[in-house]
Order: C-alpha cells, then sequence, then structure tokens
C-alpha cells in the first residue's frame, strides 16, 4: 500500500468542487447568494451556452477592498463566521468559503469589485496572477465564469442538454426572485432578456408580491392560491398555497424557504404532503410557495454541501405548524366560508415579511388573502336532504320518506335580493341525477352531488369518530350476505374494528356474514358493499389499534373515505330543489368541501361574463 501523502490545493479545490459544483445552475446559485450577502439591491445575470461558455453575476452590494479579493480565492475564507459561535446562527446564504475556490479550479474566472469610498475598481484573474489590478467598475461586484469545466472534460460530459441546463438555471432564479422580493433580478440568456423585475420596496410589499408571483409562476397560480400568515411559538410562515384542483403532475412549483434560504427537505415535504392527504387527486403534486421564518439558532444549515438541507432543533414542533397552517388554510374551501378553527393567541403577535424575518409587533405585512367570500352562509332549507347524506343522524332529522316537501315553500333565485344569495347559490336543477345546477351573484355553479356529499360524510365521520360520537342504529332488517369462508374468517377476526367504525357484524355460518346496526351517519348506505369495502380498507390500512389516536389518524382517515364513498348519495338520484339547496348549504358550513376524499372537484363556477363569451354575446 502506497505511502499517505498530502494532496495539492489544486486537487483539494476539485474534489470540493465536485461536491458544489454539479452543474452551471450550482455556480450561478453560489455567485448569487454571495450577492445577497453583500447586501445588493439588484442582481444581473449573464447567461451564454446555458453556463457552460459564461456565467456572470454582477451585483451593486457592498464591494470589496484590494485586500478582499485574493482572499476571496482562499479555501476556507470567509467573511461571514469568525466563530463557532457564529457558526450555529449562520444568518447568511453562504459561509463555508470554498465555493470560489472550488469554481477557479474547473474554470476561468475573473472578479472585479469596487466600494463606495474607493476612487476606482479592482480586477483579479486568479488563474492567471493572485496581483489586483485597476479597473473603471461602479460600486459592487461583477464575477465572470468562462468555460466552466475546461480542464475536467469527463465532468462536461455529463451536462444535460443546454435547454435541460438553462431550465435549471431559470428555475433557480425564479425562486431567488421570490425569495427576495426586496431585491430587483434580471435573467439574460444568448443576448436575450428572459426576464427583469425591479426590487419591492418593503412598505408596499404587500400591494406588490402578488404581482411578482403572477410575473414568475403565471397568473392562473395566483388565482387559484390561498395565502398564509400566521406565526406562533418563534415560527413564522406566509406565503400561499394552491387549490388542490390546481395540482401538478411535477413539482416545479414547490418553493419553500426556510430564512431567506432554498430548501428541498424532506421533512417540510412530508408535513405538506400530510395536510394535501384528504384532497389531492392520486400521484399530483401540490403547488406552493412558503417562506418559514425561525431563529437562526433553532436550524442547522450544515448538514448538506450545497446547503439545500436543513436540519431543525425541534422537527416535530416545525412540522406541526407546518401541517396545521396549511391545512387550516385548505379547509377553508376556495369561496366557501365556514367556521374558522380557533386561532393561538400568539398567532397575531408577529409581524411576518416573505423571506424576511419576524419583528415582535403586530403583523402589518398586508399580505391578507381575499379568496373567502364574507357573505353568511345561510340556514339549511330542507331536513329531507339530510336524511340522504351522512348528516341524517342530526336530531333535528326525519327520516327521507317521511319529509313533507309539499310544506318547504322555497322563493325562486329571481325573488331573493342579490345581497342575501348565499356564496354557492340556490338550486335550478338536477342534471341527469348527476349535477345540481345553481345560480348565485356571480352566475352559474355547477356541483356533483355524489362528489359533494361524500365530502360531507366524510368530514362528519372523521369528527364523530374522533369525538368517539358515532352514533349506531339498529337495522330493522339485518343484512345477512354470503360469504366465502375465508373471508367469512376475516369479518370474524376484524368484528371489533367494524364495531369501533360504526359497523356492527356477526358470523352466523361458516359462510354467511349479518349486519344488524350501522353508524347512524350511514345507515342509508347499502349494508352489505359497505362491509366488502370496509373489510378491504381494513386490510390495506391494518391500523394497529394499540397506537395513540395521532399515529392511528392518517390510517383511519382512509378507511372513514372508503366507508363514506358508500354512505353518500348515489348518482341518479334525483333530488328535489329543498333537498339540493340543504346540499349547497351544507358544503358551505363543510371543511375541504371543493375536493372530494379522492380529490376531484366538487363544484365549478361559470360567471356571466364566461357565459356571455360562450354565446358571443355583446362580439
Amino acid at each position: 500500500m502506497p505511502h499517505i501523502a498530502q494532496l495539492p490545493p489544486e486537487l483539494v479545490n476539485q474534489i470540493a468542487a465536485g461536491e458544489v459544483v454539479e452543474r452551471p445552475a450550482s455556480v450561478v446559485k453560489e455567485l448569487v447568494e454571495n450577492a445577497i450577502d453583500a447586501g445588493a439591491r439588484r442582481i444581473d445575470v449573464r447567461i451564454e451556452e446555458a453556463g457552460s461558455r459564461l456565467i456572470e453575476v454582477r451585483d451593486d452590494g457592498c464591494g470589496m477592498s484590494v485586500e478582499d479579493l485574493p482572499l476571496a480565492f482562499a479555501a476556507h475564507a470567509t467573511s461571514k463566521i469568525r466563530s463557532l459561535d457564529e457558526l450555529e446562527s449562520v444568518a447568511t446564504m453562504g459561509f463555508r468559503g470554498e465555493a470560489l475556490a472550488s469554481i477557479a479550479s474547473i474554470a476561468q474566472v475573473s472578479m472585479s469589485s469596487r466600494r463606495e469610498r474607493d476612487a476606482h475598481g479592482w480586477i483579479l484573474s486568479p488563474n492567471e496572477s493572485l496581483e489586483c489590478r485597476p479597473t473603471a467598475h461602479p460600486v459592487g461586484t461583477t464575477v465572470t465564469v468562462v468555460d466552466l469545466f475546461y480542464n475536467t472534460p469527463a465532468r462536461r460530459k455529463f451536462l444535460r442538454t443546454e435547454r435541460t441546463e438553462f431550465s435549471q438555471i431559470d428555475q433557480l432564479m425564479r425562486r431567488f426572485a421570490l425569495a427576495h422580493p426586496g431585491i430587483g433580478f434580471s435573467l439574460t440568456h444568448q443576448g436575450r432578456l428572459v426576464f427583469e423585475l425591479t426590487p419591492l420596496a418593503h412598505a408596499q410589499l404587500a400591494e406588490q408580491m402578488p404581482s411578482r408571483i403572477e410575473a414568475l409562476l403565471g397568473a392562473e397560480f395566483l388565482n387559484r392560491a390561498r395565502r398564509i400568515d400566521s406565526a406562533a411559538s418563534g415560527l413564522s410562515l406566509s406565503g400561499w398555497v394552491a387549490d388542490p384542483a390546481y395540482a401538478r403532475s411535477t413539482t416545479d412549483q414547490q418553493l419553500f424557504f426556510v430564512n431567506g434560504r432554498i430548501v428541498r427537505d424532506r421533512l417540510i415535504g412530508f408535513a405538506i404532503r400530510r395536510a394535501y392527504a384528504d384532497v389531492l387527486h392520486h400521484a399530483r403534486q401540490p403547488a406552493y410557495v412558503l417562506a418559514l421564518d425561525l431563529d437562526p439558532r433553532a436550524v442547522d444549515v450544515n448538514v448538506h454541501p450545497t446547503k439545500a438541507e436543513v436540519r431543525f432543533r425541534d422537527a416535530r414542533a416545525v412540522q406541526d405548524f407546518i401541517f396545521r397552517e396549511i391545512h387550516r388554510a385548505l379547509a377553508q374551501g376556495a369561496a366557501v366560508p365556514v367556521s374558522p378553527e380557533p386561532v393561538d393567541e400568539q398567532s397575531s403577535a408577529g409581524t411576518v415579511s416573505f423571506g424576511g424575518q419576524m419583528e415582535p409587533q403586530r403583523r402589518t405585512s398586508g399580505w391578507q388573502g381575499s379568496s373567502a367570500r364574507s357573505m353568511p352562509a345561510s340556514a339549511s332549507s330542507a331536513q329531507g336532504y339530510l336524511n340522504l347524506l351522512a348528516a341524517s343522524a342530526a336530531p333535528s332529522t326525519f327520516p327521507f320518506d317521511q319529509a313533507v316537501a309539499p310544506e318547504i315553500r322555497e322563493a325562486s333565485p329571481s325573488d331573493r335580493p342579490e345581497q342575501e344569495v348565499p356564496p354557492l347559490g340556490y338550486a335550478l336543477a338536477h342534471l341527469h341525477g348527476v349535477y345540481i345546477l345553481a345560480q348565485n351573484a356571480q352566475g352559474l355553479v355547477i356541483v356533483d352531488a355524489h362528489a359533494a356529499a361524500e365530502r360531507i360524510t366524510y368530514e362528519r365521520l372523521k369528527k364523530a369518530y374522533a369525538a368517539q360520537e358515532l352514533t349506531i342504529q339498529p337495522l330493522l332488517l339485518p343484512v345477512t350476505f354470503a360469504v366465502t369462508e375465508s373471508e367469512a374468517d376475516q369479518y370474524e377476526a376484524q368484528a371489533e374494528a367494524f364495531a369501533r367504525l360504526g359497523v356492527v357484524l356477526a358470523r352466523v355460518a361458516p359462510t354467511r356474514v349479518r349486519v344488524t346496526a350501522l353508524a347512524a351517519l350511514l345507515r342509508h348506505a347499502d349494508a352489505e358493499a359497505l362491509a366488502r369495502a370496509l373489510l378491504s380498507a381494513l386490510s390495506e390500512e391494518e391500523p394497529d389499534w394499540g397506537q395513540p389516536q395521532a399515529v392511528l389518524t392518517e390510517p383511519i382517515n382512509a378507511v372513514l373515505s372508503r366507508m363514506a364513498c358508500h354512505g353518500s348519495v348515489r348518482a341518479n338520484r334525483i333530488l328535489t330543489r329543498p333537498e339540493m339547496d340543504a346540499l349547497l348549504r351544507d358544503m358551505e358550513r363543510t371543511e375541504r368541501a371543493d375536493q372530494c376524499n379522492h380529490g376531484r372537484p366538487t363544484w365549478r363556477q361559470l360567471s356571466m361574463t364566461d357565459l356571455d363569451r360562450l354565446f358571443m354575446r355583446g362580439q
């Protein structure tokens, strides 16, 4: 075995470059972070051939002295930390002091810089000489990187196509622009300006930030997003989460910032996915732009070579906070007001600025969303429909076959003053026993009756189960059905679990099972179909009943979701107008009423403008 030898500095830097510089976008990230740390108010990035030929980053920050320029390219030299205590509370973007040295080892680099108090700037090309030369330069710094991987051709072979590499840079710059709205950004590729954004004044951040989001992510995201702005226990979360119906097939619009730093953290991603669990359709991806601010000492940013991941001191508290706030935002619905959950008194104790730090004052960011209508939901117009819903267990509810529809007289929608029309309006018709057509102040509302009823039933099942208030109602005529002997064994083994969930059954023969009682919320369900679906759900989820309730929540919710599908109004069941109005009012009072349990939308709005456009009125 060869003797141990000290590696030369050039090889050390190239090894470090292998960790820090994965692709051209990695170089852009390091240089832009340095510009942000320099206090820049404007950062201009110029790219040629997707960064493989040229990367130039110019900022108007504080600049550097002639003494500091050579040190900037020395390994592990930095102006951002001086001690272990400062390392444990890093508040800057970069701090390791190895990026410039690594980049200079695999590319031709030059840096020009000038401080405000200096008469002229200085330029340094470390690949040629460590001597600085005077140069004309405005206040700030310009770093030029030419021929990336020129001396490591094997690395260049691993680059993707020019289009793919530039796409990575473009997405990165858009993330920076969203994380730091107080900075102006521009991106130019092959001489073409891709985008240019002016810096937003802190005092006008609330009014102007939506326009920056629209410019970078599109108007559709902004129109379908819900505002979050909350703080509690030293944590602050602000930004936007998109409606579940806006979910995408890719993760390109999942932007999360921790103290202004772009991160892709598994713990955070898991918390967000949990919040969307009840409303996201299959393998679709949620879209969001969120900033989490907390004490720098409570987060470790030094756990990944590219600083893309972080570690929290109290990961459980952070995860629960993110889950709770997003869950609350999604529960409110896109346009249907519901009674909000009680808010912690601490949640109104701080000012949150997106990508900034929390101040111990009254929140004045002003980024308050206006997605929720202010109209109050009116009382249910008829109890008859409640019997078809899971809500049929309410004490004031009558069996559907005893409801006397003629005694319920509803004024037609046109007879009601517009200001009294509730958000989802009043029913006009039930189309083919599937879709409810309703008129509200904006125009036409189309509701999928089964999907809406499924969500309502599901939410009521969850609340009743959590409060241990699932009322069991004996069936007048018990339902007996045939099964195989192995299935009968499974039913017998799961009898206790069935009872917990509101389905009482017993094995009455080697190949026969009898359902004798159901939860009142499900009493109109097909008992056999419900029992079979419940057995399948329990076999898939396999809840461990010995676990605490918090651990059981997700598998139990999955089971209750399957039950709600069988306990809801079925397609082709024609509803009367009072029954349809009752459903609309129930939707307005139900959390997450925009989507069914499988993530499908439950209703859509067509405004009068949309209808006029369809029929070319006024054209």
